[in-house]
C-alpha cells in the first residue's frame, strides 16, 4: 500500500522530471546541432562576450575611487543612413544611437551628462532601478539640464539585462531626431548558456521628407525611413558569426511602432525582456519576435546553418526606403502613350508601377531623384538586386573565419544547393 508520504515524494519527483524535460525541450534544444568544438572555444571561459553595436560604438569609462565614470554629451550629430543620404540628427558623443554603455551588475556608476543642444534636456535610464532623484524625468525628479550645463547621475546597478537611455524632456522631438542608446548590464555570476557573439540593435523610424535633411518630429504615423542602429540597408553592417556560435541579439525599440523582427535559416529562443532574463524552462522558440514600443527583447540561437541569412522587420514597408504614399495606385493601369506626353512637360520622366515596383531598383542607378533621398529599394547580391532597404541586414554564418571584424563576402554555396531554373 502506498503511503501518503510515498505518494508526495513520487509526485514531486515526477514534477521535477517534467520540469527538467521541459527545460531540455525549450532551452537545451537550442544547442541542437552545435559542433562539440564550438562549446570548447576559449571564448566560453570569459565572464561574458563583448557586446557589438553594429555601425555603432561603445562608451569608454574611467575608474575613480571604485566608481566607473562615463561621460555622455548630448549634441547635434550628422548620421549617414547609407551612402547618398546624410541626416541632421541629435544624439550623444557624435552618434545616433548614442554609444552603448556597458557595466556589470553590482558596479557603482557615475554618468556625467553635458548638454550641447540648443534646448534643455535630461536623461532617463529606461528599465534600470535607480533612486528616484536619478530617474531623469525633467521637472518631476530633477531640474532640466540647460544648454552648457553638466549633471552627474550616480547609482549602483542592482540588476542585469538589456536596457536603454533616452531623454525625458521635450521627448516627442528629442526621440524623433535620434536621442537614445543602449545601457547593457552583464550579470555578476556566469550565465547558464554563455554566448560567443552578442549584438545590440536599436530599432527606430524617421519622417524625412524627400529632398530634406532633418527628421520631422511632428509626424505621428507616416514614417518613411526605418533603421537598425540609424542605418538602412545596404548601409547596415552584417552580423558575422562562426558555425556553431551561440548568438545573442539584443533589440531595443523607442520608435512609434512595434516591429516584428524575423530571422531566416534558424529559430531563436526568446531569452529576456527589459524586465529580466527568462528561465531556460520558460523560453519558447520563434522565428519572429515582436518588439513592442519602449521595450527590449533578447533572442538567442545557435548558428548551425551556414549561409547568408536575412534578418529584418517583417512589416513590408519597413524594409523599404523613402516611399511616397500619396501617389495613385497604377498597378494594372496601362500607361501606353501617357509617358511620351508627360516627357514633353517633364524631360526624363519614366512611367512605372504598371506591372509591379521591382523596376524601381532597376532604374535607381541611372535615374536622378531628390537630393539626399535614397531609392526605395537598394542593395545588390551575388544573384542580382536584393530589392530591400530599411530594417534589413544579413547574418553571415561561416564554417571558417579569420576573424569577426571583416566581411567574409558572399556565401559560396555547395554544388546542388541553389534553386535552379527548370527548362
Amino acid at each position: 500500500m502506498i503511503s501518503r508520504r510515498d505518494m508526495l515524494i513520487s509526485t514531486a519527483a515526477a514534477l521535477a522530471g517534467g520540469a527538467a524535460l521541459l527545460s531540455g525541450e525549450r532551452g537545451e534544444a537550442a544547442e541542437r546541432s552545435a559542433p562539440a568544438e564550438a562549446k570548447k572555444r576559449p571564448g566560453r571561459s570569459r565572464p561574458h562576450a563583448p557586446v557589438v553595436t553594429p555601425n555603432g560604438s561603445i562608451l569608454p569609462f574611467t575608474m575613480k575611487n571604485g566608481v566607473k565614470e562615463f561621460h555622455l554629451i548630448a549634441e547635434p550629430v550628422e548620421r549617414e543612413f547609407a551612402p547618398g543620404m546624410t541626416v541632421k540628427c541629435w544624439g550623444y558623443n557624435g552618434h545616433t544611437p548614442g554609444p552603448t554603455i556597458k557595466a556589470v551588475e553590482g558596479d557603482r556608476v557615475r554618468i556625467l551628462v553635458t548638454n550641447r543642444l540648443p534646448e534643455h534636456t535630461t536623461i532617463h535610464w529606461h528599465g534600470i532601478f535607480v533612486p528616484n532623484g536619478m530617474d531623469g524625468v525633467g521637472g518631476l525628479n530633477q531640474p532640466h539640464i540647460r544648454p552648457g550645463e553638466t549633471y552627474a547621475y550616480e547609482f549602483t546597478l542592482r540588476q542585469h539585462g538589456t536596457f536603454m537611455y533616452h531623454p525625458h524632456a521635450d521627448e516627442m522631438l528629442q526621440l524623433a531626431v535620434g536621442m537614445m542608446g543602449f545601457f547593457i548590464v552583464h550579470p555578476r555570476e556566469p550565465e547558464e548558456t554563455p554566448v560567443d557573439r552578442d549584438f545590440a540593435i536599436m530599432l527606430h523610424e524617421w519622417a524625412i521628407h524627400p529632398g530634406t535633411y532633418r527628421p520631422d518630429p511632428a509626424v505621428m504615423l507616416d514614417f518613411n525611413m526605418f533603421t537598425f542602429n540609424s542605418r538602412v540597408f545596404p548601409g547596415t553592417a552584417p552580423l558575422v558569426v562562426r558555425t556553431g556560435d551561440r548568438v545573442r541579439i539584443r533589440l531595443g525599440n523607442l520608435s512609434m511602432d512595434e516591429h516584428p523582427i524575423h530571422i531566416h535559416g534558424h529559430r531563436f529562443w526568446i531569452a529576456a525582456t527589459d524586465g529580466g532574463r527568462i528561465p531556460l524552462s520558460a523560453r519558447w522558440p520563434e522565428t519572429t519576435v515582436l518588439v513592442p514600443v519602449g521595450a527590449t527583447r533578447d533572442v538567442e540561437f545557435v548558428a548551425d546553418n551556414p549561409g547568408d541569412w536575412a534578418f529584418h522587420c517583417h512589416k513590408s514597408h519597413h524594409t523599404m526606403n523613402a516611399m511616397g504614399h500619396v501617389l495613385p495606385n497604377l498597378l494594372g493601369v496601362s500607361q501606353q502613350g501617357l509617358e511620351e506626353r508627360i516627357k514633353k512637360l517633364l524631360p526624363g520622366y519614366m512611367a512605372m508601377g504598371e506591372s509591379g515596383m521591382a523596376e524601381h531598383a532597376e532604374h535607381a542607378a541611372h535615374m536622378g531623384g531628390p537630393a539626399n533621398t535614397l531609392p526605395m529599394m537598394m542593395g545588390k547580391g551575388p544573384f542580382g538586386n536584393i530589392e530591400m532597404g530599411g530594417m534589413f541586414t544579413i547574418i553571415k554564418v561561416r564554417n571558417e573565419l579569420e576573424n569577426y571584424d571583416e566581411d567574409p563576402g558572399w556565401y559560396r554555396h555547395p554544388p546542388g544547393t541553389v534553386a535552379w531554373k527548370v527548362t
